[in-house]
């Protein structure tokens, strides 16, 4: 179905937030509303529909339970000495602090482990000189996925479109990419709102399951037509487990005039989930960011520990993990909500 189609479904149905173009189970539009309604985000029809976004719902701890029900804190931990990733830590070296008090870690896991990754396009009007180089990099990115890692291929402008759900089929990830076009504005909450909600299906059922999620996004612009907040976005990205590694594309000039909101949106999103942001000014420079995220997921350690604080408030809890090894800096999420609470 060709965007225009889209467009025009949308026009009928409601203000647009996502497209699903990958073949799923039937089910029924929501009704139209200028404010997000409190629903999940559908599955695709043999029409696909447009919906309006959702506000967040009623969130339970994001703590991992691995065995027995042990309800456990899991925590990404990228390592690094300068600009080169450690992969060799012992969890002896590892200190993990909630509330400036320190933790008992109870799992450590480094290493090799599977991915899920949803890969966010921007594909609004501003980026059509540039997408074609950019669609090559996220190719290139898309090739060095793992057999057991899988990815979602989602694009936006005014409207986002879930373009191939979670797989491990290169080929389809390929299709998905390449058949973007640059066309309408920028719906940046949107999609990230979608592609948390999207990654959240993506339950592990053993230890084995486990993977690591992470969000790439790559934006040229400033948000100019979600229906969903920036600040609904951040909630709900801080009650996840997901890490959110951001490319901000500034203009060739180097000018800035139309990208502050976005500058600041992309780092804290990425400072809060324990990712990483880029500004790069040229599409030249995409293959290489890419690589440096792939191999930055490939190198992190997943630690675990029950929390010492037994109150049932929801309170934000900050986190700290500091390494003992000279030289050596850890970066992961800042922090989550504890059990309990009305969020």
């Amino acid at each position: 179905m060709t965007r225009s189609h889209l467009a025009a479904c949308a026009g009928v149905l409601a203000a647009g937030l996502v497209t699903l173009t990958a073949q799923q189970p039937p089910a029924p539009a929501p009704p139209a509303t200028t404010q997000p309604p409190p629903a999940s985000v559908p599955t695709a029809t043999q029409q696909p529909p447009v919906v309006g976004p959702q506000p967040p719902a009623t969130t339970p701890p994001q703590s991992q339970v691995f065995r027995g029900g042990v309800e456990l804190v899991s925590l990404n931990v990228t390592a690094m000495d300068g600009a080169r990733y450690i992969t060799d830590l012992t969890q002896d070296e590892f200190e993990v602090f909630e509330d400036g008090a320190k933790q008992q870690i109870s799992f450590f896991a480094r290493g090799q482990q599977h991915v899920a990754l949803a890969v966010l396009l921007d594909t609004s009007a501003s980026m059509d000189e540039r997408l074609p180089t950019a669609q090559e990099a996220a190719v290139g990115f898309a090739r060095r996925l793992k057999a057991d890692d899988t990815m979602e291929v989602i694009d936006f402008d005014s409207q986002v479109h879930i373009l191939q759900t979670f797989t491990s089929d290169q080929s389809a990830l390929e299709k998905a990419i390449r058949e973007t076009t640059a066309n309408g504005s920028t719906a940046l909450y949107n999609a990230v709102y979608i592609s948390l909600k999207e990654l959240k299906k993506v339950k592990a059922s053993t230890v084995e399951d486990i993977r690591r999620q992470a969000i790439v996004i790559l934006s040229d612009g400033d948000d100019t037509s979600s229906l969903v907040e920036y600040d609904e976005v951040l909630d709900l990205a801080k009650r996840s487990e997901t890490a959110i590694y951001a490319i901000g594309l500034r203009s060739p000039s180097g000018g800035h005039r139309d990208f502050k909101e976005a500058e600041f949106v992309l780092r804290q999103l990425s400072q809060e989930t324990g990712g990483r942001v880029f500004f790069p000014t040229s599409v030249a420079e995409l293959p290489k960011i890419y690589d440096q995220i792939a191999e930055e997921l490939a190198s992190q350690y997943t630690l675990a520990y029950t929390s010492k604080n037994s109150l049932r408030n929801g309170a934000w809890r900050r986190v700290v993990v500091r390494l003992t090894r000279q030289g050596a800096v850890a970066r992961t999420r800042q922090g989550y909500y504890g059990p309990g609470g009305s969020r």
